[in-house]
């Protein structure tokens, strides 16, 4: 419960449609529900309650889905009564923490090391954004190389191992580039996941915290069409605004985890 409001967190593809989030987030956390109709049956009681969209940046549709199956239910329920929180992170902030796993997992390592970013895929333009997020690792970590894989893609896991050892990695270490834990091999190291319990349940917290601030100050519920067509919702807009060169809001625990520094990473 925050405030008033109840916290669900709704899922997508980086999540595998929130499957894999009760296991990172722990017990206690708040109930995790795919977009439509299961997120409508979370609806049904009429409890007050905030949704969290649960991305790292990488599903701007996410928050839009949400907030269509939000509107629709709040046709016949008080105003305010359903809010739409910011997304959980954008693509900069999938980078610091990429960053801080690299760093964690390879510290003192010697030789020459390559990174496989490991995420399932999702579509031309996610799949797409998920180069450029390597491009943006490679530029600003001490490693050789960052590759991508693509769990039930091209190219895939064996195929990213492999394109790894032939530029001549000494070491591939594999990182999850969503909530989706990366495989485990015996031919390569695996770095665990980008936010620890802890981590995730500051910034959901924090998030929801924004969308009840912004209904009390504002009357902004979250949940208003886009006003544009390309797939960026009014919350991601929120979020972005929010965010974009104001890393300093992200709870203390988060930002050590961007940085490279003490891991919550349970």
């Amino acid at each position: 419960m925050s405030g008033g409001w109840r916290v669900v967190l709704v899922g997508g593809h980086e999540s595998r449609q929130g499957g894999c989030l009760p296991e990172l987030i722990g017990s206690g956390g708040a109930p995790v529900h795919a977009p439509g109709r299961d997120l409508q049956s979370a609806l049904r009681p009429r409890h007050r309650l905030v949704a969290v969209p649960m991305t790292l940046g990488r599903d701007p549709d996410l928050p839009v889905v949400t907030a269509q199956t939000l509107r629709w239910a709040a046709r016949d329920r008080e105003p305010g009564d359903l809010l739409l929180a910011g997304p959980l992170g954008t693509t900069e902030h999938l980078v610091g923490w990429i960053r801080g796993a690299v760093t964690r997992t390879l510290r003192d390592l010697p030789g020459e090391r390559a990174v496989l970013l490991v995420a399932p895929a999702a579509g031309p333009e996610p799949d797409a954004d998920l180069f450029r997020v390597a491009r943006l690792v490679w530029q600003y970590t001490p490693v050789r190389w960052v590759e991508v894989a693509l769990s039930g893609g091209e190219p895939d896991v064996d195929e990213g191992v492999e394109r790894c050892r032939r530029l001549g990695a000494d070491d591939v270490v594999l990182v999850p580039a969503s909530f989706v834990p990366a495989p485990r091999r015996a031919d390569a190291r695996t770095a665990g996941p980008l936010l620890g319990a802890a981590s995730l349940a500051a910034l959901i917290r924090q998030r929801a915290a924004e969308a009840e601030r912004r209904w009390s100050r504002d009357g902004d519920d979250g949940l208003a069409p886009t006003a544009h067509g390309h797939g960026h919702g009014h919350a991601h807009e929120q979020g972005h605004e929010q965010d974009h060169g104001h890393l300093q809001e992200i709870p203390r625990r988060v930002m050590a985890d961007m940085k490279g520094e003490e891991s919550h990473v349970g």
